[in-house]
């Protein structure tokens, strides 16, 4: 039994129009393209992941310490130059860039997976199961997220970027989850939903098939929003010396930077403590780039 809704975005059977794989390439192909900038973020996040990807097999495991060149300046052999140890330092920024966007990437994915999952399930099933997820979802939002990671980071002592992925993703949920909900209370409204419900269709076939679709957007600009935050945190983290400084990490860098090279007050240590800095700096400025044409992709009125 077919039931036909009329509306704009929506197809015969009630639920929204979903485009064409071919369509939906060539669309984002002429989001992306429409603006230089868009073009530049690009360049840049693929460049950071390239170098995550490839850049470890460059350089031997543990980079060693050269006692003959600490403090080199720009060079052909080093052109970023030198730490406090005589370490190649493009070395450990292409070295630590793997271990950042793990992270990053790990914990918003779990940011976007649960408080996608809590929203509209929370807002879908209303009644007494809205309550127990909302009030769990307004506990997560009253602790302090910073301080917490602080104490968890503190006694776990975590060194894998996975473990800390997962510790960054497990607290920055809420948020989303409550942006969710309010949007799942709207669409649980909408004729094609009630269409799929009359129908008998699933509750798990109604929220992935249906709903999800429709929230696609703001999980997706949630998702890269997540991740600078993520690359922020797990930075400051590492900055302040909570988590261990024996791997490769921007956080580290410039932990050793200021802590163990005194780059507030030396200038010879001033490219080791800008260098992962610039990066952070230029990896964020190429994911808000991106952003404006992912939102562009997924709202056609910005296509005009």
């Amino acid at each position: 039994m077919a039931v036909t809704v009329i509306g704009p975005g929506l197809g015969t059977e009630g639920g929204p129009r979903r485009a064409r794989p071919a369509g939906r390439w060539q669309a984002a192909r002429q989001a992306l393209l429409r603006e230089a900038r868009r073009v530049v973020g690009a360049v840049i996040v693929v460049a950071f992941v390239v170098m995550a990807i490839v850049g470890p097999f460059l350089y031997p495991r543990h980079l060693g310490a050269n006692a003959n060149a600490v403090y080199a300046p720009p060079s052909l052999a080093h052109p970023l130059g030198t730490d406090f140890e005589g370490t190649d330092v493009l070395a450990l920024l292409v070295v630590g860039a793997r271990y950042v966007l793990v992270s990053a990437a790990v914990a918003g994915a779990i940011a976007v997976g649960l408080g996608a999952l809590i929203g509209l399930v929370a807002g879908y099933l209303a009644g007494a199961v809205d309550w127990s997820l909302s009030r769990i979802t307004d506990f997560a939002l009253t602790i302090p997220q910073y301080p917490l990671l602080v104490v968890l980071a503190a006694v776990a002592r975590f060194t894998s970027p996975l473990l800390i992925g997962v510790l960054l993703g497990v607290t920055s949920w809420a948020g989303l989850a409550r942006a969710v909900r309010s949007q799942a209370f709207s669409l649980r409204e909408r004729p094609y939903i009630e269409a799929s419900r009359s129908l008998g269709l699933s509750t798990s076939h109604v929220i992935v098939k249906e709903m999800l679709p429709n929230i696609a957007p703001y999980v997706a600009m949630n998702l890269l929003v997540s991740m600078i935050g993520a690359i922020y945190l797990e930075t400051g983290l590492f900055f302040l010396g909570v988590l261990p400084t024996n791997v490769s990490n921007w956080g580290v860098m410039l932990n050793l930077a200021v802590f163990s090279a005194g780059a507030i007050g030396s200038a010879q240590a001033v490219s080791y403590l800008l260098t992962p800095l610039i990066a952070i700096l230029l990896l964020t400025l190429g994911i808000v780039f991106v952003l404006d044409a992912v939102d562009e992709f997924f709202n056609p009125r910005l296509r005009g």
